[in-house]
């Protein structure tokens, strides 16, 4: 959490709006504890907005895509890139995403409430419900984000869903689902903006991996392969847009306090992997989780919150990271030094 000196400095309007969304957004985690079982007094999900950042203005008069922004990471990026000064584009299927998806599906409401938080720093926010498996309703929200905000300065692609099987047990769909949305999603959102960065020869695009993009995952396979796959992604479109003045560069978290962390069968499987044993019939309690997940991590943190994200997305956004390009940075506190690839 901040201390008041690392806020951005806003009007007793705005901070009366964000003292009211961090009420807000605890009264809806304890909803979310209740929804899984969990007793008062669980661990609390961290305001997805509450934005980490030090210093305001490194992106003024930038423009920002995000996918995946009504909520989690992307929501929290959305913030703090306003905090700094962008006008943002928020994207989100705003809706359900697959059936074999086991979280909460963002809604309309979620990417409204993103909007509200961006707006409380001064920032324009434009709307776009859209799938991000639909090339040509991304290639329309880059034409509309060249007519709201004049130009495209950054594109963050961010929406992802994941699901927990065997491989051997998967469908088809419950493979395809996931490859879909989390790498083809990823590659139409370059194909639908790049174009009018290339125009302009200028630009920075971020592809939020996953830390399960650098090691394998127990009944995880097809989220692990996707994320391993934005990974190659970006180094191949980093060297293809490199001499027109765009760079490329990968953001891998560790686990984030997410809905899709929270969720029953991911509850389960992290305790049959914290315990060495087979998932239990009924989700385990928060409390549990949580203290399973801090023994295992480097710096005894049971997850990351959205907000850490964000200070390495603006860097990797503003013009100090103008020679970055075709790299991976992890926010994992600490467990990505256990990789091997």
């Amino acid at each position: 959490m901040e201390t008041p000196d690392s806020l951005p400095q806003q009007d007793s309007n705005q901070q009366i709006g964000r003292r009211a969304f961090l009420m807000s957004a605890a009264a809806g985690a304890a909803a979310a504890a209740g929804a899984t079982g969990n007793a008062a007094g669980a661990v609390p999900m961290a305001p997805p907005g509450d934005i980490k950042v030090q210093k305001k203005g490194r992106l003024q008069g930038k423009s920002v895509v995000i996918t995946g922004a009504a909520r989690g990471i992307g929501r929290a990026l959305a913030v703090a890139f306003a905090a700094e000064g962008a006008d943002v584009m928020g994207i989100d299927i705003a809706g359900p995403v697959s059936a074999i998806s086991e979280a909460t599906p963002s809604s309309r409401a979620d990417l409204d409430e993103t909007a509200r938080l961006v707006q409380g720093y001064g920032r324009k926010f434009v709307p776009v419900v859209a799938d991000v498996r639909d090339v040509a309703a991304l290639r329309k929200a880059a034409d509309r984000a060249n007519h709201e905000f004049g130009k495209i300065d950054i594109v963050i692609a961010n929406a992802a869903i994941q699901t927990m099987k065997p491989l051997i047990e998967m469908d088809d769909h419950e493979w395809r689902d996931v490859i879909d949305v989390n790498l083809n999603g990823y590659a139409n959102t370059v194909r639908a903006f790049a174009p009018s960065m290339v125009a302009r020869k200028n630009g920075r695009i971020l592809m939020i991996a996953s830390r399960q993009g650098r090691q394998g995952w127990k009944n995880g396979s097809s989220y692990s392969a996707s994320k391993w796959g934005i990974i190659g992604l970006m180094k191949s479109v980093s060297l293809e847009l490199a001499d027109k003045g765009i760079t490329v560069n990968c953001i891998e978290p560790g686990l984030v306090d997410t809905l899709l962390t929270r969720n029953p069968t991911r509850l389960k499987g992290a305790i049959a992997e914290i315990q060495h044993s087979e998932p239990p019939a009924q989700p385990p309690s928060i409390d549990e989780v949580a203290a399973g997940l801090a023994k295992q991590s480097p710096m005894h943190l049971p997850w990351l919150d959205a907000a850490d994200i964000a200070p390495v997305a603006v860097f990797l956004a503003s013009d100090e990271a103008a020679r970055i390009s075709g790299s991976t940075y992890d926010v994992t506190a600490g467990d990505s030094a256990h990789y091997t690839a």
